[in-house]
Order: C-alpha cells, then sequence, then structure tokens
C-alpha cells in the first residue's frame, strides 16, 4: 500500500487514482481498516477517484507516535491533514462506524465539497451500544483491553449479538475478522493507540459536532442501515434534520456495518447523490 508520514505518524492508504467523475474518500470505523470498504471501491473506481485512509483506530499496521493526539477530534485533524498532504480538492467523504468525518465541518472543511454519513456514532449516542461501552470500560482498567480483545480469537464469540455479530445484518466471514483484528492481538503499541483514542474521546464530542452540522452548507446525505441496532436508525434520522441539505434515506438489509452487508444498494444511492448534486 502506498503511504504517507503526517504528523501523528505513517498512515497507509488505498488510491485508486482513476475516475472522471471526482474524489471519492472512504473514511473506516474503530477497529477496521480500507478493507471493510473493499465492494464499494470495486464498484466506484472505474467513475471516480477512491481514496481509504487506512486511520489509527485499531486496525492499522504503524503505530503513532507516542504524543500523537488519537482523540476522536485528533483523528479528524489527522484525517483533515491527509487530504491536504494528498492534495485533494472537492471531495466527497464518506463515514462508516466511529464518526470522525462529521467531527469536520466547521472545522477543517474546505476540502469537502460532499459528506455522507452511514451508520455512526452521532449526537448522545456515545459509546455506542454494548459494545462501545464494553471497550471504553475495558480500556479504564489495567489489562481489560488486552484480556477483552482475546474473545476475538474465537469465532463464536465474535459471532455474538453483544460483539461483531451486533454490528452486521448477515455475519461477517471469521477471515476478515482475523485481518482485522491481528495488528490489536499482535502488537501493543497499537493496542496502546487504540486505547489513547477510547480514554481521550469525551462523551459530549458529537453533541458538539452536530452544533457545526447546523451549519454545514453543502450536500449531505445520510445512509442508515435499516437494521442497525447499534446505530438505532431514529438516531440517523435526527442527524439527517440537523444538516441544512440534509437528507435520510435508509439501507435494506445493512446492519452498522452497511458497506459490507449491502454494498450495493449503498453505491447506488452514493451514485445518485453525487449525480444530483455534481
Amino acid at each position: 500500500m502506498p503511504e504517507i508520514e503526517l504528523s501523528a505518524g505513517t498512515i497507509e492508504y488505498t488510491d485508486t487514482r482513476q475516475g472522471a467523475g471526482g474524489t471519492v474518500v472512504l473514511v473506516h470505523g474503530l477497529a477496521f481498516d480500507d478493507s471493510v470498504w473493499d465492494a464499494v471501491v470495486a464498484d466506484l473506481r472505474e467513475d471516480f477517484r477512491v481514496v481509504v485512509p487506512v486511520l489509527p483506530l485499531g486496525s492499522h499496521r504503524r503505530p503513532m507516535r507516542p504524543s500523537a493526539d488519537l482523540s476522536a477530534q485528533g483523528v479528524a485533524d489527522l484525517l483533515a491533514e491527509f487530504l491536504d498532504g494528498l492534495d485533494l480538492h472537492e471531495v466527497t467523504l464518506v463515514q462508516n462506524d466511529a464518526g470522525t468525518a462529521q467531527l469536520l465541518p466547521g472545522v477543517r472543511d474546505e476540502r469537502i465539497a460532499r459528506l455522507v454519513l452511514t451508520s455512526c456514532e452521532a449526537l448522545d449516542n456515545y459509546p455506542p451500544g454494548i459494545q462501545g461501552r464494553t471497550l471504553v470500560a475495558a480500556s479504564r482498567i489495567p489489562g481489560g483491553l488486552f484480556l477483552l480483545l482475546q474473545s476475538f480469537r474465537v469465532p463464536f464469540l465474535v459471532a455474538m449479538g453483544s460483539s461483531l455479530g451486533g454490528m452486521t445484518a448477515h455475519g461477517i466471514p471469521y477471515e476478515r475478522v482475523r485481518r482485522w483484528y491481528r495488528p490489536l492481538l499482535t502488537n501493543r503499541a497499537i493496542r496502546r493507540d487504540l486505547a489513547r483514542f477510547l480514554r481521550s474521546t469525551r462523551k459530549d464530542t458529537y453533541l458538539r459536532a452536530a452544533e457545526r452540522l447546523r451549519h454545514f452548507d453543502r450536500p449531505a446525505l445520510v445512509a442508515w442501515g435499516a437494521e442497525d441496532r447499534m446505530m438505532p436508525p431514529a438516531t440517523g434520522r435526527r442527524l439527517a434534520e440537523l444538516l441544512p441539505q440534509g437528507r435520510y434515506v435508509e439501507i435494506p438489509g445493512a446492519g452498522t456495518l452497511v458497506p459490507v452487508d449491502n454494498p450495493a444498494a449503498l453505491v447506488g444511492e452514493l451514485r445518485r447523490f453525487i449525480g444530483e448534486s455534481a
């Protein structure tokens, strides 16, 4: 993978470097990497330049510097620095799961032409669901995060509704889970980075971001998983109502991991949204 040196450390990324329809930047969530977007990239790459950074949210393979700000806002600022570093303009920014992209409007949004938020942390839903609350609690107990992560070595435990099984409507092949969680299970510095994110992200982070979203005057799409239990659709509808040019759609047959559960429907909505707002 290509990589770029930023203030927090080295960031790997996918870049299709082609497509006349503009640039789409896809942002993954907590403890996922660029591969969560594989099906979406495969569909969009002929018509758009598609860029997917691997942010330091647990599945990254290059630890960040010890001094890096890895709070949610710090990671959002790193995303803005990434857009600057690649000199990307008029970007369609698409977020899933962790809400880092929604922290840029009103702060570092000069390169964003359109914003797409699929099922993600928002408003007062942080930490989200039993999964989010368990992660945050474990990060505050010495050795707690390491012990919790051992459950991801067991397919049966991963499939439970209180784990990744609760984030998807159709299940996830365990081979993908092994890819996502290998860095956390094998590298103490990666676990340190994730713990810093969990410990330093304040409960009111997304409420404060919501106030800034009220002034985001560019096209915005909120595409929520219709079967999402961790990020309830009611949260998505409230989020869309905040955005001056916001529109809300539900993706059928999808939980939190919309690009995994129903990538075809999501791509259809993305193409329609970009085409209508071009």
